[in-house]
This record gives structure tokens, C-alpha cells and sequence, in this order.
């Protein structure tokens, strides 16, 4: 009885070590894929599904994937209005001096937001990523804070910012699944994707002096649909990539973290998206686009109006199978007016196996006004 007990033991601890270092799909597949980097990750994009992934929550170094924090905060700044693509950037020497991969900017000259981002999108540029960091908060070491801040913001959990470059440091850390949220929110900024999609292209230094820029991320030009992603490299970090790739209605993201050389981790990111469009489709679920019903309205000067969705709602499935979700539409018998245009008039509701997991406002996409004396009397006069 004591063997036996002893056995057990031991096959339980067996079992839970190797459960813990093989691939395992968000979805059963007995199909797993042979990848030899430490950890994988593949991420739908509209619904944030995992499709599958390999020690995607492990701390790992991340290399220059760590810019695309970089980049989604110069982004950001865009959009609040805090930053335009013309602003003219003074560099430092701090910045023009770092090393690794970089475009070779000068110290103490101007340039523009746009050349500077452009720079790390494309050709992953060090010097480029200090330059924006010091524009945007003064020194990297407060950047590294409101990087951090970001991603707390973002559910990263598994990660720690100490600079914005990638540059090896103890303390930093990203995983795979926090990279692919990562890229998940820059994809939504169109202004990334007139860079991330650019294959050649230069810089023209003030002085008149040019810098070629090379897209890091060869699947731009090699893998059908790949619209964007961040390369990173190091000793510490081995070969790294995340990638976005859309084919028809579906958008992934793939990446691939301590991958043994260059070549591996393009060859295993490909085949991440290989499987993902080859035994998965998407399913809307919610189209912003539909009219969701045709309600009355009471007091105004239109009778009926259309209400949509505020926003699109997709789900991931295997193919052939159904997603399990069901959606419900909360909706009075008819609306008051008046009402302005974006006014939530009420909700859908999306569930899974009886979990509810999103609300989304019904809206009205123009104002409703409400009817006048004059309305009523026109209205009496023409029923006459």
C-alpha cells in the first residue's frame, strides 16, 4: 500500500511538470504544434481570444518588443492632441548615443515626431524610442513609469518596464500574452499601420545625410495579410516577434518570444498563423453597421428611428462548431424624444454558457427632436 501510495505521488508530479511545459490551446486539439521557442502566444484581435499558446504567462526578456509600448504611447499622445506628426523633437546626446539598433540620429538637432516614430516602427530604433521618451516625459526613467502605468491599464500582468528600449535590464520583463495584448492596442491606431506596412524606406537627417530604414519584421513582405508586428533581439532575450496578420474577415496576432535564431522565429510565428486561419473562423456576433430594430418614437418629429450598435462584437470558433455565445437585445417598446445622436437607448447583452461577458449601448445615430405646437398642429391639419 505504501508503494502504491508512493507511486501516485509521483505520477501526479510527473504529470503536473510536463502539463506545464507543453503547448496548451485555449481550444482541445490533440494537434499541438512542435515549437521549439520558450513561449508562444496566438491572439484573435476583435474578441481577444487566446487560440493558443505555450508558457504564455512566463517572465521572460522581451528585447525590442518592449517598443511597442514605446509606440503606443507616442500614439497616444497623437490622439490627445499633446503631440502632432510635425512637432519638431530636439535630440539629446543621451538619445543619439545609445546602442544597438538604431538610425543614427544626431545630437542637438531637430526632428520631426513623425521621422522619429517611423524609425522605431520600422527599423526598431534605440536612439528614436529615447529621443520620443525624452520629448514626451522629460527622461526615460519617468517614461518607464507611464509605461508601466499603461500596462497595468491594459491587464498586462506578467510585465515590468525599466526602459523604453528593450535594452538588456534585470528587473525587465514581458510575456508572450502580455506582448499580444500589447500589439492588440496599437493595431487599433491606424496611423501605425502607415508605417508598420512600409517594407524600404529612408531618413533624411537634417544635415542632408540619409538612413535607410528596413522593415525588422520580414513577414510584412513574405506572409500573406501581415499588417503590422515588432521584432527584438538580444543575447539575454534570444529572437523575438509579434506579429498581426489579417485574412479576410479575421485578424491575429502572433508571437513568439526566446526563439534559437532569426529564421525560427519567423518559420514558428507563420505557423501559428497557419493554424489559427486554417482551423478557426470569426463570427460577428454584434455589426455596428446593422440596424438593430426600428423603434417608434413618441413626441417627435420623426416617427420611427433605427438604433444600432455602438460598437462590433466578434467571437473565435473552430470552424464548423458553434461559438456558445447568445446575444439579447434590451430595448423599450418605443423612445421618447427629444435625443441626440450617440444617446444609449439601451443593450445588448453577450453571454456564454449563461456568463454574461460584454454589454454593449444601443444608440441612436441621429438627434431626435421633439415635436412643437406647430408639429402638432401641421400633423392635425394633414390627417384633416
Amino acid at each position: 500500500m505504501k508503494k502504491i501510495l508512493i507511486f501516485g505521488i509521483m505520477l501526479c508530479i510527473l504529470t503536473t511538470t510536463f502539463c506545464a511545459n507543453v503547448a496548451v490551446p485555449t481550444f482541445a486539439d490533440t494537434n499541438t504544434l512542435d515549437l521549439q521557442s520558450k513561449s508562444v502566444c496566438l491572439m484573435d484581435v476583435s474578441s481577444g481570444q487566446v487560440l493558443y499558446a505555450k508558457n504564455e504567462k512566463e517572465h521572460l526578456p522581451v528585447a525590442s518588443m518592449v517598443k511597442m509600448m514605446t509606440i503606443l504611447l507616442t500614439l497616444e499622445e497623437i490622439d490627445a492632441g499633446n503631440l502632432a506628426l510635425d512637432t519638431m523633437i530636439t535630440t539629446s546626446e543621451n538619445a543619439s548615443g545609445m546602442g544597438g539598433s538604431q538610425v543614427f540620429i544626431d545630437p542637438y538637432v531637430e526632428y520631426s515626431a513623425e521621422d522619429l516614430l517611423r524609425s522605431v516602427i520600422m527599423a526598431s530604433a534605440n536612439d528614436a524610442s529615447v529621443a520620443l521618451a525624452e520629448h514626451i516625459s522629460g527622461n526615460e526613467k519617468t517614461f518607464a513609469i507611464k509605461m508601466n502605468n499603461r500596462a497595468e491599464q491594459l491587464g498586462m500582468q506578467d510585465t515590468n518596464y525599466v526602459n523604453c528600449t528593450g535594452l538588456p535590464a534585470p528587473e525587465q520583463y514581458s510575456s508572450a500574452k502580455d506582448s499580444a495584448l500589447l500589439l492588440k492596442e496599437v493595431s487599433s491606431h491606424d496611423l501605425y499601420h502607415k508605417y508598420s506596412t512600409v517594407w524600404m524606406d529612408e531618413l533624411v537627417h537634417p544635415s542632408g545625410r540619409k538612413t535607410e530604414l528596413v522593415n525588422t519584421n520580414r513577414l510584412i513582405k513574405y506572409y500573406e495579410g501581415c499588417n503590422g508586428g515588432k521584432t527584438g533581439s538580444t543575447n539575454e532575450a534570444g529572437c523575438c516577434l509579434s506579429a498581426s496578420a489579417k485574412r479576410n474577415n479575421m485578424n491575429l496576432i502572433s508571437v513568439v518570444v526566446g526563439a534559437k535564431n532569426s529564421q525560427m522565429r519567423f518559420n514558428e510565428a507563420s505557423m501559428l498563423f497557419n493554424y489559427g486561419f486554417a482551423n478557426f473562423e470569426s463570427k460577428t456576433l454584434v455589426d455596428s453597421k446593422v440596424v438593430t430594430k426600428n423603434l417608434p418614437v413618441t413626441k417627435g418629429k420623426i416617427e420611427k428611428v433605427d438604433i444600432y450598435a455602438s460598437e462590433d462584437f466578434a467571437v473565435v470558433s473552430k470552424k464548423g462548431a458553434k461559438s456558445g455565445y447568445e446575444v439579447e437585445f434590451e430595448l423599450p417598446e418605443n423612445i421618447k424624444a427629444p435625443l441626440k445622436s450617440g444617446d444609449s437607448v439601451g443593450k445588448a447583452i453577450i453571454s456564454q454558457d449563461g456568463v454574461v461577458k460584454k454589454e454593449i449601448d444601443l444608440i441612436v445615430k441621429e438627434d431626435l427632436e421633439k415635436l412643437s405646437l406647430k408639429d402638432c398642429f401641421d400633423r392635425i391639419v394633414e390627417a384633416w
